[in-house]
C-alpha cells in the first residue's frame, strides 16, 4: 500500500514537468533558389539540446521547457540565423520556414571569373581553387612586394626558385616544370615565354581581389600552354564607395616596399590606379659571400579606365613594370667592380595593355571583347657574357555567352601572336621566334538532374608551327547531399616548344642552340582529377571541412635541354613524364579558431628511352599546417609549419628533408589603420645551413639545384592605412 502511494505521489509531482516539455520543428531553405539545406545545425544553447536537418530540409527538436529560448541556426558557407521563441509556441510559429543567406565575404557565393560562367564556385563543376578576402590580406602581408609566398603556402603548389643569386622563381603545380603553368591577369595570359621569367617577382598583391586556381589540362577556354594548371589573378574594379589604401613594410634583410591602390565610381564611370616601389639590399645570411636577396629597385604603376555604358561596359588599363636586380657576390654589388667576381645582372622593362568590352543584349546574352599586349625588354648579364631581347605579344578574343536557368553555353574565337627578338648573346645563333595560334572553342554547363551537373569543352587551335590541335574536356560533379560534393575532370592539352624554360634560365641562355622546329613536336598532355568535398557542421561552433584531390596527367614528347659538350640544345626523348598523386585539405573551426592541414604526394617520373628516374626538384611529401586565433575584424595571429620530403636533385644526389616554420599577426587599430608583424622562417632553415649551394670558387661558381630557402629567418613589419 506504502509502495503504490509513493508511485502515485510521484507520478503527480513530474506531471507537471512532463506536460511542459515542448517541440521545435522548421523547415531550412537557401534564400536564393528556395532549394532544402541538408545537415543545417539547430542548437539550443541554454539547453545543450538540438538536431540537423533531413534531405528535405526539415528538423524537429524535441524536450523544449516552457520559457524565452534562444535558437542557433547554423550551416557552412551561410550567416548564422538567431532566433528568439517563446515556448510553447504559437500555431503560427508550428512548422515555419527559415531562409538562410550566403554569408558576406565567404568563398562559396563568389562568382569565379575563371570558368567563364555564372555560377558559384559550389555549383561549378570544374573544380576551382581560390584565395581571397581576409586570407589573401593575410598571405600579402608577408611578402608584400610580390606574390610567391601567396601561393606557395597552397596545397600542391610550390614556387621554385630557379637562381642561387637573383632570387627567380616559377611555379609548379603537383610537381610539373614551371612552364606547364599558365600565369593569367582578369583572364588575359600576359605572362609566358621570355616575359614569364621573372614575372613572380614583380607582382605585388595589393590590388588584387582573388586569386583562382585550376589544376589540370584546362585548355578548353585558355588554349595550350595549361597542362599543369592556370593560375588566375583578378584585380580590383570600382566600387559605389571609393577605395584608398596604402601599405608600408620593412624587413629585417633592409627591404623595403610601399604600395597605394585608389578606385572609385564617378557616375558613369570609374577609375582604379595601382603604384608600388620595392627595394631590395644584397643580404648573405649564410655570410659565404653571396646574395640570398639581391639589391633590387622596382616601380610599378597600374592605372585603368572604367566606362559603364547602359548595357556596355568597358575598361582600359596600362601596366608598367621597370626593374634593376643585381646579385652575386657581396663585394660586387656593394661596389668592388675592380675584382674578378661572379655577378648577375638583370634589367626588365614591362610595358602592357589590357582591353574589354561587354555588351548585354538581354538577361541571357552576353557578347565579350579583349585585347591584351605586352612589350617586354630584358637583359641578363653574367661575367663574359649578356643575353638580350625583347618580347612583343598580343591576345585578342570574342566570346559569347548564352545563359538560362538550365544551361549555360560560351563560344568564341581567340588568336595569340608571340615575337621575340634577341639583341645580345647567341654567338651567331639568335632564339628569335614568330608563334600564330588561332583558336576556336564552345563549352556548355547543365545540369543532367537534380544531383548530376556537366560541363563539356571542346577547343580546336591551328598553329603555324606545329599544326592542329584538337581539345576537348569533360567536367562531372555529383551532389548526393549539401555537405558532400564529387568532381570528376579530365582533358587534353599540348604546348608548342620553347626555349624558355627552368632549366633554360639556370644557364641564363648561354650556348643554347635555337629550337629545330622541323624535327620537334609539340608536347601533348592528357590528364584527369578526382575531387571528393565533405563539410561536416559537428556542434554549433566545430565545423569540419575536407577535401581531397587525386590527380593524373602524362605528358608525351617532352622537350629536354641536352648537353652538347660546346652547348646545349632541345630534344625530346624517347618517352613521356607524368605525375600522379594526391592531395588532402581539411579545415577545423571553432570560433575564433581555425586549423588548416595540407598534405601532397606527388610522385613525378621521367620514362625516358626504357628507363624510369624521379623527375627533379619535386618533394614527394610535402605538409602544411596552419593554426590561427582571428578576432573578425580586430586582431589575428597564426602559427604556420611546412614539411618538406627529401628531393632528387639534377645531379643525381638528394637533398635533405626540412621544415619552414613562421608566426604572422596584425592588429586592427581603428577603421583606417592596422599594424602588421611577421617571423618568417623563424627556426633560419636554410639550404647554405645544411648544404651547398655551388662548387668551385666565387669568381667561377658552378650552381647547383636550389631546394630549399636561403634567406632564412626574415622580420618583416608594416603598417596597413584604409579610407
Amino acid at each position: 500500500m506504502f509502495q503504490r502511494l509513493f508511485i502515485f505521489c510521484a507520478f503527480l509531482c513530474i506531471t507537471p514537468a512532463l506536460l511542459a516539455q515542448h517541440t521545435f520543428s522548421a523547415r531550412i531553405i537557401n534564400h536564393e533558389s528556395k532549394d532544402p539545406l541538408i545537415g543545417v545545425t539547430v542548437y539550443f544553447p541554454a539547453l545543450n539540446n538540438g538536431g540537423s536537418t533531413g534531405s528535405d530540409g526539415s528538423v524537429t527538436v524535441r524536450n523544449i521547457p516552457s520559457g524565452t529560448q534562444q535558437i542557433s541556426i547554423s550551416y557552412v558557407g551561410y550567416e548564422t540565423l538567431r532566433l528568439q521563441r517563446a515556448f510553447p509556441l504559437s500555431a503560427q510559429e508550428q512548422g515555419e520556414i527559415l531562409e538562410l543567406h550566403h554569408a558576406h565575404g565567404e568563398l562559396d557565393e563568389i562568382v569565379v571569373n575563371s570558368t567563364r560562367s555564372s555560377r558559384t564556385i559550389e555549383d561549378s563543376p570544374t573544380r576551382v581553387e581560390f584565395i581571397a578576402g581576409e586570407e589573401l590580406s593575410e598571405k600579402g602581408n608577408m611578402k608584400p612586394g610580390d606574390i610567391r609566398m601567396l601561393l606557395n603556402e597552397s596545397t600542391g603548389i610550390q614556387t621554385q626558385q630557379t637562381s642561387a643569386t637573383s632570387y627567380n622563381s616559377s611555379i609548379r603545380i603537383q610537381g610539373l616544370d614551371g612552364k606547364y603553368t599558365q600565369l593569367l591577369r582578369d583572364g588575359l595570359p600576359l605572362y609566358s615565354g621570355f616575359s614569364g621569367g621573372l614575372s613572380l617577382m614583380q607582382i605585388a598583391p595589393l590590388d588584387l581581389k582573388q586569386v583562382e586556381v585550376i589544376k589540370g589540362a584546362s585548355s578548353t577556354l585558355y588554349g595550350g600552354g595549361a597542362i599543369a594548371g592556370l593560375v588566375n589573378l583578378i584585380t580590383k574594379s570600382p566600387e559605389e564607395e571609393p577605395e584608398l589604401s596604402f601599405m608600408l613594410n620593412s624587413t629585417s634583410a633592409l627591404g623595403l616596399d610601399a604600395s597605394a591602390f585608389y578606385s572609385q565610381k564617378y557616375g558613369r564611370l570609374g577609375t582604379t590606379v595601382f603604384t608600388s616601389y620595392n627595394k631590395g639590399t644584397a643580404y648573405d645570411p649564410a655570410d659565404n659571400g653571396l646574395t640570398a636577396i639581391p639589391e633590387f629597385d622596382r616601380f610599378t604603376f597600374n592605372p585603368k579606365l572604367f566606362a559603364y555604358l547602359g548595357n556596355t561596359t568597358l575598361n582600359f588599363g596600362v601596366n608598367l613594370v621597370t626593374e634593376e636586380r643585381l646579385g652575386g657576390s657581396i663585394d660586387y654589388v656593394e661596389g668592388d667592380r675592380n675584382s674578378d667576381l661572379y655577378f648577375e645582372r638583370n634589367e626588365t622593362d614591362r610595358l602592357s595593355t589590357q582591353f574589354q568590352l561587354e555588351r548585354e543584349f538581354s538577361d541571357q546574352m552576353v557578347l565579350t571583347l579583349k585585347n591584351s599586349s605586352s612589350l617586354y625588354d630584358r637583359s641578363i648579364e653574367i661575367p663574359d657574357y649578356t643575353f638580350a631581347g625583347t618580347q612583343f605579344s598580343t591576345f585578342s578574343e570574342a566570346n559569347l555567352s548564352l545563359i538560362n536557368k538550365q544551361t549555360e553555353w560560351t563560344g568564341g574565337l581567340n588568336l595569340w601572336t608571340d615575337h621575340f627578338d634577341q639583341s645580345k648573346g647567341g654567338n651567331g645563333n639568335p632564339l628569335d621566334f614568330t608563334n600564330t595560334t588561332l583558336g576556336a572553342f564552345l563549352q556548355n554547363t547543365s545540369p543532367i538532374s537534380e544531383k548530376w551537373s556537366v560541363e563539356a569543352g571542346f577547343r580546336l587551335d591551328y598553329q603555324n608551327n606545329y599544326g592542329v590541335f584538337p581539345l576537348p574536356r569533360l567536367s562531372l560533379m555529383y551532389e548526393p547531399s549539401a555537405q558532400l560534393t564529387f568532381r570528376l575532370g579530365g582533358g587534353l592539352g599540348y604546348m608548342i616548344p620553347t626555349v624558355f624554360s627552368e632549366d633554360a634560365e639556370r644557364q641564363q641562355f648561354q650556348n643554347i642552340q635555337p629550337l629545330d622546329t622541323d624535327n620537334l613536336d609539340a608536347e601533348r598532355s592528357a590528364g584527369g582529377n578526382l575531387d571528393v568535398n565533405y563539410r561536416l557542421p559537428i556542434t554549433e561552433k566545430l565545423i569540419l571541412s575536407t577535401n581531397i584531390l587525386v590527380f593524373y596527367t602524362r605528358i608525351n614528347d617532352p622537350l629536354v635541354l641536352s648537353s652538347t659538350g660546346s652547348g646545349f640544345e632541345f630534344t625530346q626523348p624517347n618517352g613521356f613524364v607524368d605525375t600522379e598523386g594526391v592531395e588532402v585539405n581539411m579545415k577545423w573551426s571553432y570560433g575564433n579558431l581555425k586549423l588548416f592541414v595540407g598534405y601532397t604526394h606527388a610522385n613525378v617520373e621521367q620514362h625516358y628511352n626504357g628507363q624510369v628516374t624521379e623527375f627533379p626538384l619535386v618533394a614527394e611529401h610535402r605538409l602544411n599546417n596552419v593554426l590561427m586565433y582571428e578576432k573578425h575584424g580586430n586582431f589575428w595571429i597564426g602559427l604556420e609549419a611546412y614539411y618538406y620530403s627529401p628531393q632528387k636533385l639534377g645531379d643525381g644526389s638528394t637533398g635533405d628533408a626540412y621544415w619552414i616554420t613562421g608566426l604572422m599577426t596584425e592588429k586592427r587599430l581603428n577603421e583606417h589603420f592596422s599594424l602588421f608583424l611577421n617571423f618568417e622562417n623563424f627556426l633560419d632553415t636554410r639550404q647554405t645551413a645544411f648544404d651547398t649551394i655551388y662548387t668551385g670558387t666565387l669568381e667561377n661558381p658552378d650552381f647547383r639545384d636550389i631546394y630549399a630557402p636561403v634567406d632564412g629567418f626574415v622580420i618583416n613589419g608594416g603598417v596597413k592605412i584604409n579610407w
